[in-house]
């Protein structure tokens, strides 16, 4: 599981594949792991609708485990590795209902936008967790197959992509959640760079548990189980703890020790209602920040916020015509609805970076730099937007990202900075597959041809292009017809 991939070996930036979609990157993507045989206890199964053709229907089974001998090849017989009888994942239950995900502390059915922000090495670190449309039946063990929600994770550093997976869950009849796999997408200047950290159940190894049903102080399990290629291992320390969240006191969290493949250890806290809460490591951390149903309010969008996020895209403009009395202006009613809004109470772990975008923005347009201040007012747009996520639905939000990676195509491309134009293309094709579906068919189809025709720019480094079909797919989204 991703906590920051857990060892990331260096900065990763850029490009995408994505269901089953080439989109940019190495001629050859290749994943390598540890694979070995599953074996399990067949019982009545689970009903045709969760069923791949030739499948035969679900059922419980035993989960065979690496053997020592794997644990050795792979250096973990060095670790302090919990005995087998503290493990709770050696038998996989039926799963009959696999993709109403509910477990109160892992209820990513229920999760359709997360936002989590913190710092790596000394960097802004923030992802956007997104609850796909789409299912996928993966056959986990031999004859035996489930359906699995798929959970989009996009992670930035310092703002700009650095990875993305897709996540395979399901939930068992007992209430435990499992993981079937991923597929990962590291980035670096502009390309895919590996795609380190991917596996599929019933490929590279076994299914692993992620969540349990009810953890107990003591409780072992491996969220990942493949020595060599993906391993983890989460022991449970405390339960029903209270922890402080973005609307206040949460009760009921489980604080866990997750040891990784290299000997060392994460904290982890999961909460009811939110899932993975956070995570730290040698310094590093990454804290939810605001997460939907969970977080949202039935009440309308503040004005105040609303004139937030639409100074700040108007700057943006202003900027662009270097009319910087207007643009000092903006800069005033950015800040006076920032503090107004704050004032309401916001999500904790949003002020900061809401008050770092309006300061940045406060700076760039003093020094009367036209790059910096429409980069600037993007940076409050985001956060603005993550304000906003608790007014309006995450599509919504979605295709305002959409446009607000667009025009950051217009500031790199000014900037002539292949490597980050080759990161914003990227960027848009992986939000395009959480909006397509609430798109009309005709305007998916634009979509795609200006995605392909941008991408194609990216890599003839015609940046003047590429600047004017990132207008082209504004357009196309702004005249797009939402069907829901």
């Amino acid at each position: 599981m991703h906590w920051l991939r857990h060892i990331r070996h260096h900065i990763r930036s850029a490009s995408a594949m994505t269901a089953g979609r080439l989109q940019a990157g190495p001629a050859a993507l290749v994943a390598v792991g540890l694979a070995f045989a599953l074996t399990g206890v067949a019982r009545e199964g689970a009903t045709a609708a969760n069923a791949a053709p030739g499948c035969k229907n679900n059922s419980a089974a035993r989960i065979l485990q690496p053997t020592n001998a794997h644990m050795a090849a792979a250096g973990l017989n060095e670790h302090p590795v919990a005995p087998t009888r503290k493990r709770v994942d050696l038998v996989a239950p039926r799963f009959s209902n696999p993709t109403n995900v509910t477990n109160p502390l892992f209820p990513i059915s229920k999760l359709h936008s997360v936002v989590l922000n913190g710092r790596v090495s000394g960097k802004a670190f923030r992802t956007e967790t997104t609850l796909l449309s789409e299912t996928r039946v993966i056959e986990w063990s031999k004859g035996r197959c489930v359906k699995t929600l798929v959970s989009q994770y996009f992670a930035y550093l310092d703002g700009r992509i650095e990875e993305v997976a897709l996540d395979f869950y399901a939930q068992g009849d007992d209430g435990s959640v499992w993981y079937f796999g991923e597929d990962v997408y590291n980035y670096e200047d502009g390309v895919i760079a590996d795609t380190s950290g991917t596996w599929l159940a019933g490929k590279e190894g076994p299914a692993a548990m992620i969540m349990l049903a009810a953890p107990k102080v003591g409780d072992v399990h491996r969220p990942e189980n493949i020595p060599g290629l993906v391993w983890e291992e989460v022991a449970a320390k405390t339960i029903d703890k209270t922890v402080d969240g973005p609307r206040g006191r949460i009760p009921g969290a489980l604080i866990a020790s997750e040891l990784h493949d290299d000997g060392s250890f994460s904290d982890k806290v999961f909460a009811p209602g939110y899932g993975e809460f956070s995570s730290a490591h040698d310094g590093d951390l990454e804290a939810l920040a605001v997460a939907v149903p969970t977080d949202a309010l039935k009440t309308p969008m503040p004005r105040e916020l609303a004139r937030l996020t639409n100074g700040a895209n108007r700057l943006f403009d202003v900027a662009a015509a270097k009319r910087w009395s207007e643009a000092r202006g903006l800069v005033g009613t950015v800040t006076a609805a920032w503090q107004t809004h704050r004032r309401r109470g916001v999500p904790p772990r949003l002020v900061g970076p809401t008050n770092a975008a309006v300061t940045a923005l406060t700076t760039a347009v003093d020094a009367r730099s036209a790059r910096r201040a429409r980069h600037a007012a993007l940076d409050v747009v985001q956060a603005g937007l993550d304000l906003q996520l608790r007014y309006r639905s995450p599509a919504a939000i979605d295709r305002a990202r959409f446009d607000l990676w667009a025009r950051q195509v217009l500031v790199d491309a000014e900037a002539r900075d292949v490597p980050a134009i080759s990161g914003d293309a990227a960027t848009l094709e992986w939000i395009r597959d959480r909006i397509s579906h609430t798109l009309d068919s005709v305007s998916v189809t634009r979509l795609d041809t200006r995605l392909e025709e941008l991408r194609a720019n990216v890599s003839d480094e015609e940046l003047a292009a590429a600047a004017n079909t990132a207008r082209a797919l504004r357009k196309v989204l702004a005249a797009a017809r939402a069907d829901r």
